[in-house]
């Protein structure tokens, strides 16, 4: 890891709502705190929350599937997470969440893991049964998708907004 092992997470064992997303990036290790950038202003506003509700781990929890930074890639963007870090730790943590009702699965990365293969707009727009919700990763190349899918924010940004409100 280039910049050293910086786990970034937070769970509570009173949060009703888990956002799984892919891994920090380089502010995000910096802070320590998970979403503290732009992605984190998009996925707020998705949510319908402020940083206080967002940032209150007894309401609200963040797991990675790469806890730490895993480094850029030659085209620079941000290389995949570390892919032992999911199956070591996941499981474990969950173990610890009882209250949990709602996951959010936050990006291609978590998706898979949770609901297996097909492309993240299929999975997003099927809106997985039960305690999962598929969301695409809030950083700035969603706008574009966005754009191209205004079914997202006719549809399942009222639901996310529901269910943030209802759980938080």
């Amino acid at each position: 890891m280039p910049l050293g092992a910086r786990p970034v997470f937070r769970v509570s064992p009173t949060a009703k709502l888990l956002v799984i997303s892919q891994a920090p990036g380089t502010k995000v290790h910096a802070s320590g705190l998970p979403f503290d950038d732009a992605s984190g202003d998009r996925l707020r506003h998705w949510m319908g929350i402020g940083r206080e509700v967002f940032y209150d781990e007894t309401r609200l929890n963040f797991m990675p599937m790469g806890f730490c930074y895993p480094g850029r890639l030659r085209n620079g963007g941000d290389a995949p997470p570390r892919p032992e870090c999911a199956p070591l730790w996941h499981e474990a943590l969950l173990r610890h969440l009882p209250q949990l009702e709602l996951i959010l699965l936050v990006g291609g990365y978590a998706q898979r893991r949770y609901l297996g293969k097909g492309s993240m707009t299929q999975r997003v727009r099927a809106q997985a049964p039960g305690r999962f919700l598929p969301l695409p990763h809030p950083s700035w190349r969603t706008t574009g998708w966005e754009k191209k899918n205004p079914w997202f924010g006719e549809e399942i940004l009222p639901k996310l907004r529901a269910e943030v409100a209802r759980l938080t």
